[in-house]
This record gives C-alpha cells, sequence and structure tokens, in this order.
C-alpha cells in the first residue's frame, strides 16, 4: 500500500468512526451517504444528518480529488503539474443552543510534475475548533486540554503554536471577534530533517481520533439543558457570525468555489437557519454579553 492509500483508508476508517459516534449520540437520526464523482478526477462521500434529536444539521465528509493542479494554489506548491488531496471534514449544528458548534478538517495534499509521477511536494493540515453560543469555562478547559493531549506527544511546541495560529485564522475582521473560542489549526506540515511524514501522519491521527469522545463529553453534558427563546435567538446571531466567516474568511470554501467543487458539500457547513438582526447588542450584564467578551484570543489552560 503506498502512502497515500494509506493515508486515504485511515480517512475512510475516520468517517466511519466519527458518524457512528454521532449517531449513537443523537439516539434519533442517521447520516444519509450521497457519493459523488468529479468530473476532472475523483470524488467523495458526502454524509449528512438532518433533524435529529440533539443535531439540526452536520456533515462528515470524505473527499480525495486529483488531477491538473488548479492555478489558485499553485502558489503553494514547488512548482507541480497535478496533485491528490484527500480528507475529512466535519461541521455540526445542533439544536440546544447550549450546544456548541463544533468544525474539523484534517487533509493531505501530494504534488507531481507528471500525472501520477513520483511525489515533488506533500503536507498535511488540518485542525479542530469550537463554536459555543454560550461559552461554558468548564467544557472550554476540557476542549482545549484535549486539544493539548492530541499534540504533546509529537511536539510540546505544536499546541501553543497551533492554538494561536486558530486564534488568528477562526478570526472575523470585520466585527474583531473569534468565530468561537479556537482550538488548533495548522497548515503546510512538510516532512524535513526534524519530522517524518510517518511522525506527521501518526500526529494528524492523533487530531482526527481525539475528535469523537471529546464532542461527544461535551454534547452528552449539555443536550438536555433547558433554554428559552431568548437563547434560541442568540444561538441564530451566533450561527450568522458562522455564516459570515464561512463565505468571506475561510480558505477551504473559497478553494472549493474557484476550482468548480461540489457546491453541496462545500456548503454543508452553512447553519440550516441563522439570523442578523440589525443593530443588536447583548444587554449589560447578560449571558450573552458574557460569552460574546470570551470570543477573543485567551489561554484557557492559564487563565
Amino acid at each position: 500500500m503506498t502512502e497515500l492509500e494509506n493515508i486515504k483508508a485511515y480517512f475512510i476508517q475516520l468517517q466511519n468512526n466519527i458518524c457512528k459516534a454521532l449517531e449513537e449520540v443523537d439516539g434519533k437520526a442517521k447520516f444519509v451517504s450521497d457519493e459523488w464523482v468529479r468530473a476532472e478526477g475523483g470524488g467523495g462521500d458526502t454524509r449528512v444528518i438532518q433533524n435529529g434529536a440533539v443535531f439540526e444539521k452536520g456533515g462528515v465528509n470524505f473527499s480525495h480529488v486529483h488531477g491538473k493542479l488548479p492555478a489558485v494554489i499553485k502558489s503553494e506548491t514547488r512548482n507541480a503539474n497535478f496533485f491528490h488531496a484527500t480528507g475529512v471534514s466535519i461541521v455540526i449544528h445542533p439544536i440546544n443552543p447550549f450546544v456548541p458548534i463544533i468544525h474539523m478538517n484534517v487533509r493531505y495534499f501530494q504534488m507531481s510534475d507528471t500525472e501520477n509521477g513520483p511525489v515533488s511536494d506533500a503536507w498535511f493540515g488540518g485542525g479542530i475548533d469550537l463554536t459555543p453560543a454560550y461559552v461554558n469555562a468548564t467544557d472550554a478547559v476540557f476542549f482545549h486540554q484535549q486539544m493539548k493531549n492530541a499534540c504533546d506527544p509529537f511536539d510540546k511546541e505544536y499546541h501553543p503554536k497551533f492554538k494561536q495560529w486558530c486564534d488568528e485564522y477562526f478570526y472575523i475582521q470585520h466585527r474583531k471577534e473569534m468565530r468561537g473560542i479556537g482550538g488548533i489549526f495548522f497548515d503546510h506540515l512538510r516532512a524535513d530533517e526534524n519530522k517524518s511524514a510517518a511522525e506527521l501522519f501518526r500526529f494528524v491521527q492523533s487530531v482526527g481520533n481525539s475528535f469523537a469522545s471529546t464532542y461527544s463529553e461535551i454534547v452528552n453534558r449539555n443536550k438536555s439543558r433547558e433554554y428559552t427563546s431568548e437563547h434560541k435567538q442568540w444561538q441564530l446571531i451566533r450561527r450568522g457570525r458562522y455564516a459570515e466567516f464561512n463565505l468571506v474568511y475561510d480558505r477551504g470554501t473559497s478553494f472549493g468555489l474557484k476550482t468548480n467543487g461540489r457546491i453541496e458539500s462545500i456548503l454543508m457547513s452553512l447553519p440550516p437557519e441563522a439570523n442578523w438582526v440589525y443593530g443588536h447588542h447583548p444587554e449589560k450584564g447578560s449571558e450573552e454579553e458574557r460569552s460574546l467578551a470570551c470570543f477573543q484570543p485567551r489561554d484557557w489552560l492559564t487563565n
């Protein structure tokens, strides 16, 4: 089995494992598989869960696409002409306003000068970030500790570096606030004299494997909490912020739209409902104002 085949097989198994775990947490809805083929090469399996007991809408997507390298990413490569890209991408939108949105992406890019020729460049990317409408400090600390646990066995510098990268990346510039409370984000992790490709792959596996247990724990803590129409209204406003980031800043969304990607899979990340209330400001001293103050870079593990 080649390195690419090995990585692809892991991503397929990861998709299966996460779908099973999320179905168990929801207890009602099941993922529906929508397999698709890309005309230029490759395809994927978009799995969507909707109208569940816990999850209003969510997707766990696998893809492996290949072919002639799109001009939009040629600047990120070393003069390659052809590519393979494979990965798993997840976004989950829960019903209960006290259960956070979560996003994960783990991916691998491989380049070559000729179609299916020797690899001339390759890298891993990915990360997990949490987007609560209402910030629970206990859950926030737990989440960031799990991210640290996924990073530390491979490099003690990974967590602080990738947490900062996440804080800076998932930032809505026109709002001067983060999309949520961050997590970890990394890209262009290439093998070098310090890290082999096998070591980097094991790190990506650590991140991917941490998803199900981490999110399941947070969901189970909060899925039965009572909420009001006011709580729901705030959730819809925060979902609006989520949509703003994905449509304006997200590189994956932009890449997909610029490269004739599969639109249903690309826009799967958007919430089923969201609100934009003109001139909205949370009441002083409210739960909403306290949560809004948390959407700035912060070291949750020491503060």
